[in-house]
């Protein structure tokens, strides 16, 4: 099938200002008018490879969200079932972080419309709304806490039974172990950072020999007021999670060592 009857599939099938780039030999750029968040244009090559043609992404998808995100978030929780369920709805196949589509039956034009349709629902994990992200976070935060703290030694959702039987000065995880127990609080709100604070403050007036730690979603979103007097209480702050997962994790690993 020549190249211009390729193109023509595309434009009756997807958009009239999709073009074709010679790049070598059996090689095309597909140009489109499809865009990420920010406003790059989705990467997509069409080239033949032995007898057949093919869609590639050449694994820029992964690396532009990863741009944002850490590459492990893509792989766990809310983002890891988006972006399974888009490589399966649009049997796209993901070949070590780069996304292909074979060209069956010399239908251009419909794999380039499941191509693009998948590339776009991947992207959807950058659009995700106010409680999904909230979610994320959350998962996030107890997957790190397992994979780097021994299953013996971490307690989600503590509260103590003695002094607090009714759960009012809960804690999202509490690490043992230690002469002092870490208590880890992660925080995605305003609201959840004013709980923080007056559990830690119950805490100190009960005179419990704790230690604390503060994992914000994104600390910066935090109202001024309720941050300065959170800070007054907790010992250690990270900003974000996303960004700070290495330290994080080296953090942890230190204080579970002593």
């Amino acid at each position: 099938m020549s190249i211009e009857t390729i193109e023509r599939q595309f434009h009756e099938t997807v958009s009239a200002k999709i073009r074709l780039a010679p790049e070598g030999v059996s090689r095309y750029r597909v140009l489109t008018p499809f865009l990420f968040e920010d406003g790059d244009h989705l990467a997509i090559v069409l080239k033949q490879e032995g007898d057949r043609w093919l869609l590639s992404d050449e694994a820029h998808t992964y690396m532009h969200l990863t741009y944002d995100l850490d590459e492990k978030d893509l792989n766990r929780g809310t983002r890891q079932k988006i972006i399974a369920n888009a490589l399966s709805t649009f049997h796209i196949e993901d070949r070590e972080g780069e996304l292909r589509l074979d060209v069956a039956e010399d239908r251009y034009g419909d794999a380039l419309y499941s191509f693009i349709q998948g590339l776009l629902k991947i992207t959807d994990i950058t659009y995700l709304s106010r409680e999904r992200v909230r979610s994320t976070f959350i998962e996030d935060f107890h997957s790190l806490m397992r994979e780097t703290v021994p299953e013996d030694r971490v307690s989600f959702d503590w509260y103590d039974r003695e002094r607090d039987p009714q759960r009012m000065y809960a804690v999202d995880c509490l690490i043992n172990g230690m002469a002092r127990p870490l208590l880890v609080f992660a925080l995605p709100s305003d609201d959840k950072t004013r709980d923080a604070t007056i559990a830690l403050l119950q805490f100190e007036r009960w005179g419990m020999p704790l230690r604390s730690l503060a994992i914000f979603e994104d600390q910066e979103a935090v109202n001024r007021k309720v941050l300065a007097r959170f800070s007054d209480v907790c010992e250690k702050q990270f900003s974000t999670l996303t960004g700070n997962r290495e330290r994080i994790t080296r953090f942890l690993q230190e204080m579970i060592a002593r």
